[in-house]
């Protein structure tokens, strides 16, 4: 059972400062040179992939390999590995996912945090290390103008995003699991809580989607795709921004 947690009480609003924090802090160092952002990238993507790693060890030793329901299939864990993906090699339709799903998915996560263990506990410090890593890797991307989302952006992660709910959605009815929460709501307050019943809350999720991607599109949409060619020559994009998502 959780315990000493409150929403928004004040740990968890000191961990959502940290966040914003870090992505600030590793923003200036990745600004410095060249070399600095790759080695910042290259270091947060180390520590996100062997953090996960990490975990997945931790449960398999304390719970076995549990199939159907303990894969990594919900859209935090994809987008961390997208995360990591982007870290490394600037990929762009890995970086768009990570970040239009990674902050709009891990950001709620970080928001309204579905948590079962204690929070001085393992399982609940690794919850608040993977997300906000997460948000703060993207975001410092974003900052420091090593990545941007291309134009048509927010049409093609939508499409990306349901593709794989569809896959989830088949997945969840053939073995009865609930991934993606597409079968029923988390057990501790989520968003979900007012967006309806089963099904409609399903629906209600496809249009709030939309509408943060539209959101997290704004601050993007008048950069070009190769902001400083000097500092930063590894990135490829050669596109200019428009305003069409």
């Amino acid at each position: 059972m959780v315990s000493h947690f409150h929403l928004f009480g004040p740990v968890h609003m000191a961990i959502l400062i940290a966040v914003v924090g870090l992505a600030m802090l590793l923003c200036g160092l990745a600004r410095k040179s060249t070399r600095s952002g790759q080695w910042v990238r290259y270091g947060l993507g180390t520590f996100l992939a062997l953090n996960e790693l990490i975990w997945y060890g931790y449960r398999i030793h304390g719970e076995g390999f549990r199939f159907p329901e303990g894969l990594p299939l919900q859209l935090c864990d994809v987008t961390l590995w997208l995360t990591v993906i982007a870290l490394f090699t600037l990929q762009p339709l890995a970086f768009e996912t990570a970040y239009f799903a990674g902050l709009s998915g891990s950001g709620m996560a970080l928001l309204t945090p579905d948590l079962w263990a204690p929070l001085r506990s393992y399982p609940t410090v690794y919850f608040f290390v993977a997300h906000g890593l997460v948000v703060a890797s993207i975001l410092m991307l974003v900052l420091s103008r090593q990545a941007n989302p291309r134009p048509g952006s927010v049409w093609r992660i939508f499409g990306v995003l349901n593709a794989y709910a569809a896959l989830v959605g088949a997945f969840n009815t053939i073995f009865k699991t609930n991934y993606m929460y597409l079968c029923r709501k988390p057990a501790s307050a989520s968003l979900l809580d007012v967006l309806g019943a089963w099904p409609f809350y399903l629906m209600a999720c496809e249009g709030l989607a939309l509408f943060l991607f539209w959101l997290l599109w704004i601050p993007v949409r008048e950069r070009t795709a190769m902001p400083n060619t000097n500092r930063y020559p590894e990135i490829a994009a050669t596109r200019r921004f428009n305003r069409t998502p």
